[in-house]
Order: C-alpha cells, then structure tokens, then sequence
C-alpha cells in the first residue's frame, strides 16, 4: 500500500519513517521552504534514511527507564511536488493546522475517488475538505493527537519521547469506518474508531492544555523564556480548576450533539495507558512529570497560542454558537490571547464562516 505523508516537520518525519522501517512504500512531501529544510535535504541526499532513536514498547511512562533501540527507516520519495499524493491510497497531513484550509485548497485537484485522508490533527478540518474537494469520494479520519512526540535531533535523526498506546480517529462519512479502518490498520498504528470527526476534533488535547497552559502562565514564560516548561510548570491547583472549566465547556458540546461527557484527563488515560484501573488525573500528571518532556513554549508568540487558541478555542466557540451552547471560558481565553498578542484570533480561526455553515450542519447530521 501507498502511503503519502504531507508536512516534513517533526511529526511527519517520525511518522514517515516509522512506517519505512516497518515495511510500507512512502512518499514525503515537503511543503514548504521554512522549518526542517536541513533534515529535508539530507534526506534527499541519503535516500530517505531516518533513523528513530526509540525505545521499548512496553507502555512505561518513562521511556528513560527502557532500552534504547534505533530503529532505521528508508522513505522511498522525499519531494516537494504535491501531485504526488494522487498516487497515494492513504494521505496523512501533519503540517500545522494553522495552513489546513490553504494546503487542503490546493491539494483538491490531486485527490482522487478511493482515496483515505489523515489529518493529525483534524480539529474539524473535514469542513474544508467538504468545502474544496466535495465533490470527490473520499474518506476523511481525524486524529486527535500524534501518534509519536519527539524532536528532530540532527539531520536524519529522531529522538522518540513517547508514544500512544492508542491512537482515536474520527471518520467521515460515518458509515464508512469498516472502509476506512481496512486500509489504515495497515499502516501498522495502533487506531481506535469512532463514526464521527467531531469526537476527534474536541478531544484534541492540545485546545485544552496548551491554551490553558499557556495564557495561564503569560508572565512566567516571558520571565523564564528557554527554562519553561508548560507540563513542568502550568497545572497548580487554581489552574486545573480553570482548565477544568474549560474542559466542561467542551463536554456541554458533546453531550448536545448525543456523545458521552468524557473528560479531558479520561481521553489522556485512552491514548497513553492500558491499565484502565488508574486514576486518570494522576496518568496525566505522570506524563506531565516524564523528565524527558521538551521545553516550551519559550515565548508567548508560539504555536500553543497561535495554533490552538484560533484552529481550536475559536472552532469550540462557532461549533458551540451553531448548537446554542455557551463557551465563556473559551470565549475569554481568545479575548485574553487577542489581546496579549494583539491579534484577532477569530479572524484568522475556524469560525462558522470560514469552515462553512452548511458543511457545519453536514458533519454534525443536522443539514
């Protein structure tokens, strides 16, 4: 099977090669001249070799206490031409959600009937497939979260800092799960399936903790810059209790449109642990604590911002607004972003208008 990945950043490298070593013909493709081009070029000039410094797979919290394995994968095309995805059976784009709906407008013409879009992570991208290709017949899955964190370390390097034990995806439409579940368990990831990207797209981890552990700690950031660490730092009492808050909001949501109220810390206990008897709450604060959690946001003006308050907080808001549920908390975490980087958020987020009111109303059943 062909696999295209799209975005050759952090994820889409780990990804890409992980799939490699373990056997799968893919395409890397590059879709941009900014971030990564060193990585990018020595993959060009070393025949897609990448080399995952992984560890054990036992479920462990703390990689550091496992053996180390290197694990060698060989991307069979490293390219920039985005014509390339049309030879693809499974697409998976992980460029930064913030260039979803430009990327997805002009990748339209190269999709073809059959094919299984990715998107890692959705946050409810599946509107701008509607509005640019629905006029093909393809599947669209939504990732919640990345199925590998870690960092590009050296060129053709990848440190793995941990891995999901299980990966939920939202598809669309809803009665295509067994279609689309029969080409993306070949990709070898450990997916669960849910028969709606809505599901996927609120449970997005980073819209409640990288928004709240990020404008929550504003000041601390611009004090310690390159020594923050959200998970380290951000989640004191008071801060949970608002994060909390934050999490109902999107739980009211849920519930409106028939899903159960499954909290935040209860999806980060799914995707990280398989010992179900755990305290889920404790499971977060335990993958908060690993030493080996990366540094940041070292500036305010960062993605955890930037990304997630308009491609996630402004997306809550409008899906919110269209069912007649009241976001305040998401509501002044925008304001207070906006105003902090003096930015208008909902102008550049998925607002109703942007993602659609029609293709709103088709992804929620109510059309």
């Amino acid at each position: 099977m062909r696999v295209a990945v799209v975005g050759a950043g952090n994820v889409g490298c780990a990804i890409a090669a992980d799939m490699a070593y373990r056997g799968l013909e893919v395409a890397l493709i590059k879709t941009s001249q900014s971030i990564h081009d060193e990585n990018f070029i020595y993959l060009q000039e070393n025949q897609g070799k990448m080399v995952l410094h992984d560890f054990g797979e036992s479920g462990s919290m703390n990689p550091e206490d496992l053996e180390k394995v290197d694990k060698v994968g060989y991307i069979k095309k490293v390219t920039r031409n985005l014509s390339d995805v049309s030879f693809a059976d499974v697409i998976i784009l992980t460029i930064q959600t913030n260039y979803h709906e430009s990327l997805i407008e002009r990748m339209a013409k190269h999709l073809r009937d059959g094919q299984v879009l990715l998107i890692l992570p959705g946050y409810f991208a599946t509107a701008y497939v509607l509005k640019y290709a629905g006029d093909k017949d393809i599947i669209v899955a939504e990732a919640q979260s990345s199925f590998i964190d870690g960092r590009i370390c050296a060129p053709g390097e990848f440190k793995v800092g941990f891995r999901n034990v299980r990966n939920p995806l939202g598809i669309y439409p809803s009665d295509a799960v067994e279609k689309a579940k029969a080409k993306l368990d070949k990709l070898g990831f450990p997916f669960v399936y849910k028969d709606s990207v809505v599901y996927a797209a609120l449970h997005n981890p980073n819209m409640i903790v990288h928004t709240i552990g990020s404008i929550m700690a504003i000041p601390m950031i611009d004090i310690m810059k390159d020594d923050f660490c959200m998970y380290h730092r951000s989640f004191t009492e008071h801060t949970w209790k608002v994060l909390e808050k934050l999490d109902s909001e999107k739980m009211d949501i849920l519930e409106k449109i028939g899903f159960e109220r499954t909290p935040y810390v209860e999806e980060c206990k799914f995707r990280n642990s398989l010992d179900d008897t755990e305290d889920a709450k404790a499971v977060f604060f335990d993958y908060a604590s690993m030493p080996t959690r990366a540094k940041g946001p070292v500036t305010v003006n960062s993605r955890y911002i930037t990304e997630d308050v308009p491609q996630g907080l402004v997306m809550m808001e409008s899906i919110g607004e269209e069912l007649g549920v009241a976001t305040p908390i998401a509501t002044a975490l925008i304001n207070i972003a906006s105003a902090a980087l003096e930015r208008d958020f909902r102008a550049e987020g998925r607002t109703k208008e942007r993602l659609g009111h029609e293709n709103i109303l088709k992804i929620l059943g109510r059309e």
